[in-house]
């Protein structure tokens, strides 16, 4: 339901909520851990921060990190900003060329409804931090010494 793009966000995202406070990962080291292609997580960490999800700092001690606590960062926003208007469009299961709805649903709208319903619920209801666990990431820079997160 989600695309690769987004799962790979995600993914990223559980991996920085892992990195102690004040503490930044380099970006090669989040994309061998988080297993994306550097030049692909690169773009994706780029639309991160420029949404404000993310920091991004040069230099020794520098690296990445979250810019807001992973409590704070619901699964509906990241989607949201890699998925587009595409996540909340009803799309026929079946593949037909058609929108379904509850008036012009195919033989698999009403089951297919609840499923989405389920999904989205899920996906607004959920945290970074929900989904992260408590695994801390070990493969930090060595002596980096990153800022606090705001």
């Amino acid at each position: 339901m989600l695309t690769a793009t987004t799962k790979h966000a995600l993914r990223a995202l559980v991996h920085l909520s892992r990195v102690p406070d004040g503490q930044s990962i380099l970006g090669r080291d989040l994309a061998e851990q988080a297993k994306i292609p550097a030049n692909f997580l690169a773009k994706i960490l780029l639309t991160l921060r420029n949404a404000g999800f993310v920091e991004a700092t040069r230099g020794f001690g520098g690296g990445y990190r979250l810019a807001r606590d992973a409590h704070d960062i619901r699964l509906i926003q990241i989607a949201d900003l890699f998925e587009g208007a595409s996540l909340r469009k009803s799309e026929c299961f079946l593949g037909e060329k058609r929108t379904c709805n509850d008036k012009g649903g195919c033989s698999a709208h009403p089951a297919w409804k609840r499923v989405r319903e389920v999904f989205l619920d899920f996906l607004n209801t959920q945290s970074i931090a929900d989904i992260g666990g408590s695994e801390t990431v070990v493969a930090l820079q060595s002596g980096g010494r990153g800022r606090s997160r705001k």
